[in-house]
């Protein structure tokens, strides 16, 4: 009687190789309801992890106060030299926050209602850049472009 029994369906068949990705990062998102997989890689990823911090009044973090964004705070005050100083030192604070990826231009505007930020990020070790522009308005809250 032997031990296994071993059933061979195709002698010619060549096992299947796992489909190696281009990928460095991969992660998961439940936000977007047009990604059915939910899976995120690379910039998809990382600009996810950034839009969660800028989603977050800073403060407002359990455990975690230095967590999130002064946008908020400070959304609908005149774009004073102090002001935009501020913007500015808090989105680099938080892009430089992640490791995966460094922002090489950041750009502010005021417009009625809010600020339109957009940022040029570029991946750690590779020449991958990206941009992300972000819509903070009063009333219809964080949009992405």
């Amino acid at each position: 009687m032997p031990y296994k029994s071993l059933v061979i369906t195709n002698a010619n068949a060549i096992p299947q190789q796992p489909v190696k990705t281009n990928q460095f990062y991969k992660g998961f998102s439940s936000q977007d309801p047009a990604n059915t997989t939910a899976r995120l890689y690379d910039f998809e990823l990382i600009q996810q992890d950034i839009i969660n911090q800028f989603n977050t009044r800073k403060g407002e973090r359990v455990m975690n106060p230095n967590f999130g964004s002064i946008i908020w705070d400070i959304i609908m005050e005149p774009m004073t030299d102090q002001i935009k100083q501020a913007l500015n030192t808090d989105i680099t604070t938080i892009c430089n926050s992640d490791p995966r990826a460094v922002p090489t231009q950041i750009n502010i505007t005021e417009f009625q209602s809010g600020y339109l930020v957009e940022i040029t990020l570029q991946l750690v070790g590779t020449d991958q850049s990206s941009n992300m522009t972000l819509t903070f308005d009063q009333n219809a809250g964080l949009t992405v472009q």
